[in-house]
């Protein structure tokens, strides 16, 4: 209680500068703004999955407020691995194992992440 926190803001003639702030209204701002983004880009990957263009595995990255970085972080691959089984046809490839640390990561069964729900 009492806590500022030091923020970064313009001025009138657009230089960033220090500003303290007693509330977590930028945070929530920003916060917001990101939930919205993860959920474009999930909007984005199930119609593209929904239309063969776009693998499941997308889809559920995004849903799950992950990228590609994040969830290379979290499956041990290397990030362009990753990348590349973002691609249909490299996910339709995958052996079971490397699907199972997917799953894993992403908090579903391997089998769940080759089903897109019926809505995003």
């Amino acid at each position: 209680m009492g806590h500022k926190k030091l923020l970064y803001a313009e001025d009138e003639l657009g230089r960033y500068v220090k500003t303290p702030s007693s509330g977590w209204q930028a945070e929530e701002i920003v916060l917001e703004q990101a939930i919205a983004e993860y959920d474009r880009l999930a909007a984005e990957a199930w119609q593209a999955a929904r239309a063969g263009k776009g693998s499941t595995l997308a889809y559920y990255m995004y849903r799950e407020r992950m990228d590609a970085t994040l969830l290379a972080q979290s499956t041990g691959f290397m990030r362009w691995r990753v990348r590349r089984d973002l691609r249909p046809g490299a996910f339709a490839k995958l052996k079971p194992a490397r699907r199972q640390r997917y799953g894993e990561a992403l908090g579903k069964s391997p089998a769940e992440l080759d089903r897109l729900p019926e809505r995003p």
